[in-house]
């Protein structure tokens, strides 16, 4: 059977690939490659400006070469390395292998070419591309997926921050509050998260087999193999890997930061699943209306549906990510001793990950853009709640000292249905001055939403 979009073991490279075009380049074992030789390469032209008499300053077009071979880095150099880990059995040696076949017919790059890897483990480079992967990942998908999600968002709180909606606690009907204020509480939590999500640093380590330079000082004892390595990590690119530099690791960097940077997405995950099952009761409820699209269908039996399916899909696929991310940020800080292999498995499994992060995304988004708001079904609601005015009244009668003001609220309105006629009848007999009653006997459900307008429209 052929690999395609309908043979595909993963949804992602299957049924949603082409919603995760903007990741494959990234999170793929062809971006993993990519990250490889862009690590390799700026270790060597570094090696070549440390001072050693070995090891002389590369040309202006030596440089230009290597730089171009990571800038140019395509799927066919990607299969070139698979190739040539069929015999090395050995992905990260198949890449130095690589590289050193780049440097045929190259005088000053094959006599350099034993400083291709030198005084490397697996993990100098493993480690490092992981950390660009990542970054690449969050700044280029993860937070621009987020920020479309909270552009429309307040978009939705501005638009509708007048509109008033009847609340509900533990399912109840409860003070009302408006859509905006609604979509405005969502918004402060997103940007909150995605700020959590970008102050992560980013780290990586090049420091040797067990983290302690031995490899390095065994050539030259006497050299800063620590500042250089520093140096390298945090250089900008394309010269350096503009990384936070980590000093202090076993054979493999500690993954702090993975598990710092996996719970932050998971945490905005979180948020967008209650999103998600909110807007899927509002929509239950007639609150909003999905917009039609010619020729799709709702059900196959019942052609009067209109599912509010992206807010599933992405409710579905939100949990899918955060139950990758967990175990991802769980499992990743935690290796046997100086060294064990069960983190390079799992950590091929990031960008599979945030692509359901990424997929729920893009259908949340999609859901969003579909909604349209019922105001009549809001405002029926709002007219059948008169009892949620039992507070308002009461508050009013604690500040004009009233006795028992909760207490003859409750008699008149718990398990009972509240009229106008009957809080209005209330109002009116109440010992309080005649501006108050005036002020209550023209509040209506539909009036009483306090600052949510305005809260709204701050956001």
């Amino acid at each position: 059977m052929s690999l395609s979009t309908i043979t595909a073991l993963s949804p992602l490279d299957g049924r949603y690939a082409n919603k995760l075009a903007a990741l494959r380049p990234i999170m793929s074992e062809h971006g993993y490659m990519h990250r490889r030789v862009q690590v390799e390469v700026a270790w060597f032209i570094a090696l070549s400006d440390a001072g050693f008499a070995e090891f002389k300053p590369l040309t202006t077009g030596a440089r230009a070469y290597l730089l171009g071979l990571v800038k140019n880095f395509s799927e066919a150099d990607a299969a070139a390395i698979k190739e040539i880990e069929k015999t090395t059995n050995h992905d990260v040696k198949a890449v130095e292998y690589w590289i050193k076949s780049k440097f045929e017919a190259r005088p000053e790059l094959e006599k350099a070419s034993e400083f291709v890897h030198f005084a490397c483990t697996s993990e100098d480079i493993n480690n490092t591309s992981h950390a660009l992967q990542l970054r690449s990942g969050r700044d280029q998908v993860i937070l621009p997926g987020l920020d479309r999600v909270v552009l429309k968002l307040r978009e939705m709180a501005h638009a509708y921050a007048d509109v008033p909606m009847l609340s509900r606690t533990h399912g109840q009907t409860a003070s009302p509050t408006t859509v905006g204020k609604e979509m405005a509480n969502v918004v402060m939590r997103l940007q909150t998260a995605c700020e959590k999500i970008a102050a992560v640093k980013i780290m990586g380590k090049m420091n040797g087999a067990v983290g302690n330079y031995n490899a390095h000082l065994s050539a030259w004892p006497d050299f800063d193999w620590e500042a250089f390595s520093k140096k390298v990590i945090e250089t900008p690119e394309p010269l350096g890997l503009g990384l936070t530099f980590q000093p202090y690791s076993i054979q493999i960097e500690p993954h702090d930061y993975m598990a710092e940077l996996f719970d932050a997405v998971a945490r905005a995950n979180t948020i967008l699943i209650d999103l998600s099952r909110d807007i899927w009761g509002y929509v239950s409820l007639g609150y909003f209306k999905q917009r039609l699209k010619a020729g799709e269908i709702g059900s196959s039996t019942m052609p009067h549906k209109v599912n509010p399916i992206d807010f599933e899909n992405a409710e579905g696929n939100l949990g899918l990510a955060n139950a990758l991310l967990k175990h991802l940020s769980e499992k990743l800080p935690i290796s046997r001793w100086q060294r064990d292999l069960t983190d390079s498995t799992v950590l091929r499994n990031m960008g599979v990950a945030l692509g359901y992060a990424a997929l729920a995304y893009a259908s949340l988004l999609t859901g969003l853009n579909k909604l349209e708001l019922n105001e009549e079904a809001l405002a029926e609601d709002l007219d059948a709640a008169w009892e949620v005015l039992a507070e308002p009244i009461q508050t009013v009668m604690r500040r004009f000292g009233v006795q028992g003001a909760y207490e003859k609220l409750k008699e008149v309105t718990r398990g009972k249905t509240v009229t106008a006629e009957a809080l209005h009848g209330l109002i009116q007999s109440l010992d309080i001055p005649q501006a108050e009653k005036d002020r209550l006997l023209a509040m209506t459900p539909g009036s009483y939403v306090g600052k949510a307008a305005e809260l709204a429209r701050r956001v």
